[in-house]
């Protein structure tokens, strides 16, 4: 029996192996249905509400096809301008207004705390599109939904995970998302001042992954999956900060010809700014378009498990 029905989607530690094995196995079956150009209308008469308050290209035009895939119309909005937030309103009367507008609203704010006040405000489910620099769930599910294609399991793989590990809520997300499997072991690259959280740390701890710190080239050896995060200057409170380690990181095909271990795939949750060359586009390295494509087949079916759950 499912248990997603009716689920607010807020933090990938809520949950577990087997609900994101569920969630793969419909994602599997979607993607090939769009292969063949099968219809399915499940969601026909569904209303979802699109809040993005802050810039998305592939959030929100991946949730806004898996909507109209299903069947579903979308309402909302790309940022915040143009909307009474302009005016004074409040989110929580924002989502108040939309909560009796739509059957489910997905939420993307650069406030942490934005998804869960929204959840805890509307009464149909909320999905967290990104918040601040600490979640972005259906991130981590397309990540290792996309994992589990190119490998067959996130299980037994050494992961490196490069750039941003402070502000970079995608990482963050993929980071907790492994701990929902059994990776062989993570490596951690980043500049000193964006080394990952402490509690992203404590939670790779207690759940018994080994990681550790690396340079990129010993990394790049050692990974089977290398999941690189652009320095994220709209995080940074200080710009002068941001001007110190910006271009820390740039993964070519010399690199990857002399360092990469063999069938190393290269992830990234895009936007790339210069982190990793074109070159590396045409090679059998990059796995990130193919990632950014995986985001409408699991977001239809997070919309459909949310939405339907034991009627699917």
């Amino acid at each position: 029996m499912s248990t997603w029905k009716g689920r607010d989607v807020l933090n990938i530690l809520d949950f577990s192996r087997g609900d994101l094995e569920e969630l793969f196995e419909l994602a599997k079956k979607y993607k090939e249905d769009l292969k063949n150009h099968r219809v399915n209308r499940i969601l026909e008469g569904y209303v979802i509400a699109l809040a993005f308050f802050e810039p998305s290209t592939r959030t929100r035009m991946s949730f806004e096809t898996a909507a109209k895939r299903l069947g579903a119309a979308t309402v909302g909005f790309t940022s915040g301008e143009g909307t009474s937030i302009e005016k004074g309103e409040t989110l929580a009367d924002t989502i108040q207004m939309l909560d009796s507008y739509a059957d489910l609203i997905v939420i993307r704010s650069k406030f942490e705390g934005s998804a869960i006040l929204a959840s805890e405000v509307a009464v149909h489910p909320v999905i967290n599109g990104g918040d601040g620099k600490q979640h972005h769930p259906t991130q981590a599910m397309l990540d290792l939904f996309t994992v589990t294609e190119l490998f067959g399991s996130p299980d037994g793989l050494t992961y490196a995970v490069v750039g941003d590990l402070r502000y970079g809520r995608a990482a963050s997300s993929f980071l907790l998302g492994l701990t929902r499997f059994n990776p062989e072991k993570v490596i951690l690259v980043s500049p000193k001042q964006l080394r990952a959280r402490p509690e992203v740390l404590m939670t790779l701890m207690d759940s018994g992954i080994r990681y550790h710190e690396s340079d990129l080239e010993t990394a790049l050896e050692e990974a089977d999956v290398v999941y690189v995060t652009r320095i994220q200057k709209e995080r940074f409170p200080d710009p002068a900060e941001y001007e110190k380690v910006k271009g820390s990181y740039r993964i070519t095909r010399g690199l990857l010809e002399a360092k990469a271990k063999n069938g190393l795939k290269i992830l990234h949750p895009l936007p790339r700014v210069d982190e990793i060359s074109h070159d590396v586009d045409n090679t059998e390295w990059q796995a990130y378009f193919i990632q950014a494509a995986n985001g409408i087949p699991v977001r239809m079916a997070l919309l459909s498990l949310v939405l339907k759950g034991d009627e699917l």
